[in-house]
């Protein structure tokens, strides 16, 4: 028997759970952080570290106190974190500035450059990101704070994910080449792969830009899956925590891939992490290249498969847009969303108002509504974004399949899906097979689960999965919304490639308005 503590950090907030091996979770907490963007610049997110830890010493108290336990008998500490999230440091691992939050989106240069010189180079690296580098990765986040900080540049030794610095950080590691790095952030946002031997060649960086001589060096070190340890929680942050002194930290990961384990996920198995953005995830044995698909790569999700990422841009953030506008909150707008029927309200809604992530891979692009009258109103729009991020899904879900992943069932996880039963039937409807949301918070039990093979309390994360994860309620395809959903698509599909790529071949789209009014009369008149 053990009891461990999983931590999880979100976009705005830090979740800390303490489970038990038999008993499941005893107690949980949250504590919020600042994220800080400019109105002035749309693409700017950042966080600072400090206030991460912060919120993690809070929260990880609070949890504990929730459980009814004493901190001491915590016997390990797993962590998971937003991706890629980016820091430099200085070489006693200091933050040099703040984290390039994941939805940092000033790097579309850079990734524009490391994509068309991979391609010029042939580098196979890009094949296995999707063909695309994307601005939301590690090395056009670097070379974007390199361009824009040449006063910092002589202090820079190295930068960390957010998951590899945290942990870091809890094991007093302070020298950035004594630092474990975790194989799940390195191998989706940096190109790391031991196919080819690890990073990119130093010559293809340097080629890049002579700002990057050396960089495969200062990002050296130890690169390992999250059955392995990055050290043990020291002294000072034992103390801050409220925790035992020792503990193992095993190496950490991205949150969408320890939430799908969390969820359940087995091979066969697509998890769609659904929150302010959506992060897919899917393992196998063996895979083929994805073109499209942002990352392919041994042992990030589980140990022993290979891990698929792909997602949304913008999901949650896009149902808080349209409340916003409307001056109202999202859980407002949505009374009422049960009554809504498939293609009823006349919209086709592209979710692309933060760019798209899979399968362009296009920041450039914004979100788009067909389909308006003057008597549509802000929730109409909403159960079209809905409907709207459930197509975006179904695209990437069919590029994965014939590319040979299987996709047996689908699993709704996250918080949305959690408190939104509408988007999980509408999701249904529109992939045509079952979804199974588990019946609860699965967040932060992937972090539990590592945290107990770390501490010793099942030798799998098969057998921890089977005593921690959660039933599920599951939700099937109602046969009339799936059969409109099914005339719906085609036309989702013809738009979506037709203006979302600069280079798409002429396309008809005139059929795509009438089709519109024509679906929701006739749903209007059934």
């Amino acid at each position: 028997m053990a009891i461990v503590a999983g931590v999880d950090f979100g976009t705005l907030s830090v979740r800390v759970s303490i489970v038990d091996s038999q008993r499941g979770r005893l107690g949980t907490a949250v504590e919020e952080y600042p994220l800080h963007r400019k109105r002035e610049d749309p693409d700017f997110a950042t966080q600072a570290h400090a206030d991460h830890m912060r919120a993690l010493a809070a929260a990880t108290r609070k949890a504990v106190a929730s459980a009814g336990i004493s901190g001491e008998q915590v016997e390990a500490i797993a962590l998971d974190t937003t991706g890629s999230s980016v820091v430099p440091v200085d070489a006693h691992m200091q933050p040099l500035n703040e984290y390039y939050l994941w939805c940092d989106h000033r790097a579309h240069e850079e990734a524009q450059q490391i994509t068309a010189l991979a391609h010029a180079e042939n580098l196979e690296a890009i094949e296995w990101c999707g063909g695309v580098y994307s601005h939301e990765w590690g090395f056009a986040k670097l070379l974007h704070w390199l361009r824009h900080n040449p006063d910092k540049r002589d202090q820079f030794a190295s930068a960390f994910e957010h998951c590899d610095m945290v942990a870091a950080t809890l094991c007093g590691i302070t020298d950035p080449r004594q630092a474990k790095r975790s194989v799940c952030a390195m191998g989706h946002k940096w190109m790391w792969n031991p196919r080819w031997g690890g990073l990119p060649p130093q010559e293809f960086l340097s080629k890049l830009d002579p700002l990057f001589d050396g960089v495969r060096d200062k990002l050296a070190g130890e690169y390992q899956t999250s059955d392995h340890l990055a050290g043990d929680l020291a002294p000072h942050w034992a103390s801050e925590l409220g925790l035992r002194p020792g503990i193992p930290v095993p190496v950490g990961a991205f949150d969408a891939h320890w939430d799908a384990l969390g969820a359940g996920c087995r091979e066969g198995d697509v998890v769609n992490v659904v929150g302010t953005s959506t992060c897919i995830i899917a393992m196998a044995r063996e895979t083929d290249l994805i073109p499209g698909v942002c990352g392919i790569v041994p042992g990030s999700v589980h140990p022993r498969f290979t891990g698929i990422e792909a997602g949304l841009s913008a999901t949650g953030d896009i149902f808080e847009a349209v409340a916003r506008r409307a001056g109202v909150k999202v859980s407002t707008l949505a009374q009422g969303l049960e009554n809504y029927r498939a293609g009823q309200t006349g919209l086709l809604r592209l979710s692309w108002d933060n760019g798209d992530r899979t399968v362009l891979v296009n920041p450039e692009l914004g979100g788009v509504t067909l389909g308006w009258n003057l008597i549509h109103t802000a929730q109409d729009e909403l159960f079209a974004a809905i409907e709207g991020t459930a197509f975006h899904t179904r695209i990437i879900l069919e590029r994965m399949g014939e590319h040979g992943v299987r996709v047996d069932r689908v699993i709704n996880a996250g918080g949305i899906p959690q408190n939104n039963p509408v988007l999980n039937q509408v999701y249904a409807n529109v992939l045509g097979k079952p979804v199974l949301v588990p019946a609860g918070v699965p967040t932060s039990l992937g972090s539990g689960i590592f945290a107990m093979l770390a501490a010793g309390a099942y030798a799998t994360v098969e057998e921890a999965q089977a005593a921690l994860c959660l039933e599920f309620t599951i939700y099937t395809p109602d046969p009339a919304g799936a059969a409109i959903y099914e005339r719906l698509f085609p036309l989702y599909r013809k738009a979506y490639f037709a203006l979302g790529t600069r280079s798409a071949p002429p396309a008809a789209l005139g059929v795509i308005l009438p089709d519109l009014r024509k679906i929701a009369s006739e749903v209007s008149a059934s």
